[in-house]
């Protein structure tokens, strides 16, 4: 890595979220995303993976701690939490997309920030169908651009969502389980599409999974989290039997199961 890649795009420090019913989700956390990196946050149902994610770009609240971003400081009023979240790419496991609605609005809706709330009731100007279409080249969809989005498949439409997160111009790619509901072969190619897109644009990746054989095929570091609190962060390759165990308990064996998929 430069030494731009290496400075922290984004940190939390002491986060945590606590549900109204008492349940301590996300307990005092640290983590700081640096410019360049595949961060992938592994761990079981429950573990806090997603509330940790979600919580990097306020869809969950703090309780406590403070989040800081580069250019913006920390985000203690709402104009730095939405100059945040413009430039902060979300991919989520189910898509979330509009099925009525072409493959090129849908990945329009991710200009939306760039504008006023006035301004979206109208068509968008051309710069942004062009950035788009371009989004949409870059994950190999542009002859569905005027396609309905219900028509295609599940992996065509979790890069429409990658390709609506890539819209935005992101500093920061937030992707919640983007594979978890897809095939092996097809959740290969997916995650190997948003690990090449982040790699050639520079833009930080943090990306929750189930499949430890994917995280260490892919990641730059590892987050582990076992009920809401990190028990193991390093580079795949310190990802031994006693850091499973660490995070997944009794389950560890399971899983390392292997995802049978080509290379």
């Amino acid at each position: 890595m430069t030494e731009t890649q290496h400075e922290p795009v984004l940190t939390l420090t002491r986060g945590q979220v606590t549900y109204p019913n008492g349940t301590a989700a996300l307990k005092p956390t640290d983590l700081t995303v640096r410019a360049g990196e595949f961060l992938v946050l592994l761990g079981p149902s429950g573990a806090g993976k997603s509330t940790l994610l979600r919580g990097l770009n306020g869809l969950v609240p703090l309780n406590g701690g403070e989040i800081a971003v580069q250019g913006l400081g920390p985000l203690r009023d709402r104009g730095a939490l939405r100059a945040h979240r413009k430039r902060t790419g979300m991919v989520f496991q189910q898509h979330q997309l509009i099925g009525r609605l072409t493959v090129l609005e849908n990945v329009l809706t991710g200009r939306l920030g760039y504008h006023g709330a006035l301004r979206s009731l109208f068509p968008l100007p051309r710069a942004d169908k062009l950035i788009a279409l371009d989004a949409l080249a870059r994950v190999a969809l542009l002859p569905y651009a005027l396609s309905r989005a219900d028509v295609l498949s599940g992996g065509e439409q979790q890069r429409v969502g990658i390709a609506r997160a890539l819209a935005q111009r992101p500093q920061v790619m937030l992707a919640d389980e983007p594979v978890a509901s897809l095939d092996p072969a097809t959740a290969l190619h997916v995650l190997g599409l948003i690990h090449e897109i982040c790699k050639s644009d520079g833009i930080a990746a943090v990306l929750s999974l189930h499949q430890v054989e994917l995280a260490r095929r892919f990641a730059d570091r590892i987050v582990g989290m076992h009920s809401g609190s990190v028990v193991f962060e390093g580079a795949p390759a310190r990802l031994d039997a006693a850091a499973l165990e660490r995070i997944y308990g009794a389950h560890a064996g399971a899983a390392l199961r292997p995802v049978s998929v080509a290379a």
